[in-house]
This record gives structure tokens, C-alpha cells and sequence, in this order.
């Protein structure tokens, strides 16, 4: 276990901004992670646990201990209904999918290429072209930092719903994500009725081709942090009222939308580039020119840079559609985790 003091965040969040923390733990074992969160040195400091640092923008310098998880390993079982996989929640999310399709596992090849750990996907239930992290979880394991004790929580028990979960609620803070069990199904089942998919031809249906599409089309949309600092989808798809769809959908014919039940879920991407903002520029921040759902680190940006951003875009999508948009990045500020009405309100 190595433990840095001031250090700089930049290579650990995939929006590469500068910013510090007090601590900086890399944590290799779980009981490396109980180690940290009993440690005498950092009991009065706030902690908070980064897998990849892709869903995340430090608006401050935090002021607590930054833990790494890099507690890493795969099990398998062939089972004759399916494949049992635990999975270590250090686990890079696209290399854990890529592995599973060429080993003939089939079951995640639509949530190819979202960047993150193991350990984030059930917390945030990402999802991508009709399916979702609750389609294929069987299990979550946590730590449980009351006790320190290793709990094994069922699909049911993780209260999944859209970009939402138990571990946004009722188990903030007092738990860590250690692994997850996932369950893929024999025999295989296609999902391609969702967007581009669907013109992939049954005769060259596959797992396989599935996962090259899903790769492709985010390649072609979204921009690669390595070479641009990004967080992904920065903003949610907002699911609102069928009576508000409704009346947006009398002025502006061509939203897009998908029922929900009594529900619609609304294209965020797609409400942003009407309002024109595709390219738009605050400082070193930028919203893509190919996707307005994702806000660039074009230039040294800074996390104000971000903020000030992605306060007029909400802004302009509220005056224009009567429509709040809910930022899907987390923002981390001096001690805890903030938003973005919070961090406007205090200004």
C-alpha cells in the first residue's frame, strides 16, 4: 500500500484538470482498504474511493484521503444455464467486456467501451443500448464500514433503477463496492432493437458483432480521454412527465423520446444541440462539436471552466424546453460531494 501526500488528481480522473488531495491511497486488498478506514493518521479526514476517476469532476481541492481501488481478479463458472463471473471491483469495465466476448461469454457486449471500474458499474447502473448493469448482476459484495465486514447484497437488494442505486442512498458512504457476481445467460439472447443496432442483419448476428458496433459507434461519437479529457455522458437523459413531453413535442416536432411507462425518457444530447451549444466554449472547457452530451477539457481547463459551462447549458435547456437537466457527473468538492445547484447557490 502507497499513500502520497498533496497529491495531484490530474492522472487519476479521466477529465484530467488539475486539482489535489491531502492523501492519495492505492489499495491493492481488502485488507489494505479496512487498513486506510481504521488508520489512527486519517480517522478524522473524509474519504472517498476513485476506480477510474471517470464519472467524476473535483470542483476543489479535497481535503481528505483519495483511495484507489486496485484490488484486481476474475473468476469464472460454467454453469449449464449460463456463466457465473465474481469479478473484483478494480476491474477495468471495458477491458472486463472485451475479455468476456472473446472468451465466448455473451451478455455484455452492449455496454462495451463505458470507461470505469467494476467496482462503479453496479453504483451507477450504467446501461447503453437497451441494457443495463441490474440485466446481468446476480450479486454485489460491499464492505461494510460500520463493521468492516463483507456483506453480499442480491439484484433485488440493490434497489437498481435508471443511473441510480442503493449505494447512492441508503449505503452512501457506508459501504465499498468489493466485487460483483454477474450472471450471462445460455442460451444467448441479442438485444438490438435499440438505435443503430437495429440495422445489424440476423445472418451476421453475434456477440461478437454486437460488441464491434457498440465500439465503433462510440468511437465515431465520443471523444477518447486519453487525447481529450472528458467524463463521458456529462448530463442525464431526463425522464419527465407525458403531459410536458407532450406540449415540447407541440413545438418542437422532432424530439427525441422513448416511453417510459407514464414516463418519457428525453434525449439530453439532443435538447443541448437544439439550443445551439454544440462547440460552445468557456475557457479551457468545450462542449464536444460532435456530441453535445460531453463536455472536453480542450485546454488547461479548469473546474470552473466546467461549472460555468454546464450552468449555461442547463440554463438554455430550461428556457427553452421547460426541461432541468441532472448532471450525471459527480462532483467532488473540498470535503464531500456537491452539485451543481449547490456550487451556483454558493456563488
Amino acid at each position: 500500500m502507497q499513500s502520497y501526500l498533496n497529491a495531484n488528481l490530474k492522472p487519476f480522473h479521466t477529465f484530467s484538470i488539475d486539482q489535489t488531495c491531502e492523501v492519495l491511497v492505492e489499495v491493492h486488498s481488502v485488507e489494505e482498504l479496512i487498513t486506510v478506514y481504521q488508520s489512527e493518521e486519517w480517522k478524522h479526514l473524509p474519504k472517498l474511493i476513485l476506480g477510474k476517476g471517470s464519472n467524476m469532476l473535483f470542483t476543489r481541492h479535497f481535503s481528505g484521503v483519495v483511495i484507489i481501488n486496485r484490488i484486481l481478479g476474475k473468476k469464472v463458472s460454467d454453469e449449464p444455464n449460463g456463466f457465473k463471473l465474481h469479478i473484483s471491483g478494480g476491474e477495468d469495465w471495458p477491458d472486463l467486456v472485451g475479455w468476456s466476448v472473446e472468451k465466448n461469454m455473451a451478455g455484455l457486449e452492449n455496454l462495451a467501451m463505458i470507461p470505469g471500474c467494476a467496482g462503479s458499474a453496479p453504483i451507477q447502473n450504467i446501461g447503453a443500448y437497451g441494457v443495463e448493469f441490474k440485466d446481468v448482476c446476480e450479486y454485489v459484495d460491499i464492505l461494510c464500514l460500520d463493521t468492516f465486514k463483507v456483506k453480499r447484497l442480491s439484484r433485488n437488494d440493490c434497489l437498481f433503477d435508471y443511473r441510480d442505486s442503493i449505494f447512492k442512498h441508503d449505503l452512501y458512504e457506508k459501504s465499498v463496492v468489493i466485487a460483483i457476481g454477474l450472471f450471462l445467460e445460455k442460451p444467448w439472447k441479442a438485444c438490438n432493437h435499440y438505435g443503430p443496432l437495429k440495422e445489424l442483419g440476423s445472418d451476421k448476428l453475434s456477440s461478437q458483432s454486437i460488441f464491434n458496433e457498440v465500439c465503433k459507434i462510440r468511437t465515431e461519437k465520443l471523444p477518447d480521454p486519453m487525447q481529450q479529457g472528458n467524463a463521458g455522458s456529462f448530463f442525464k437523459n431526463p425522464v419527465i412527465s407525458k403531459d410536458l413531453f407532450d406540449r415540447v413535442q407541440a413545438k418542437f416536432p422532432d424530439i427525441v423520446g422513448y416511453p417510459c411507462g407514464e414516463t418519457v425518457k428525453v434525449a439530453a444530447g439532443w435538447l443541448i444541440d437544439q439550443c445551439g451549444y454544440k462547440g460552445l466554449r468557456e475557457g479551457g472547457a468545450q462542449i464536444h462539436a460532435k456530441q453535445a452530451l460531453v463536455i472536453i477539457n480542450a485546454d488547461s481547463a479548469t473546474s470552473d471552466d466546467v461549472i460555468i459551462l454546464a450552468k449555461r447549458v442547463r440554463e438554455a435547456v430550461r428556457a427553452r424546453f421547460e426541461i432541468d437537466l441532472e448532471h450525471e457527473v459527480r462532483f467532488i468538492g473540498n470535503k464531500c460531494e456537491t452539485n451543481l445547484a449547490e456550487i451556483v447557490d454558493n456563488q
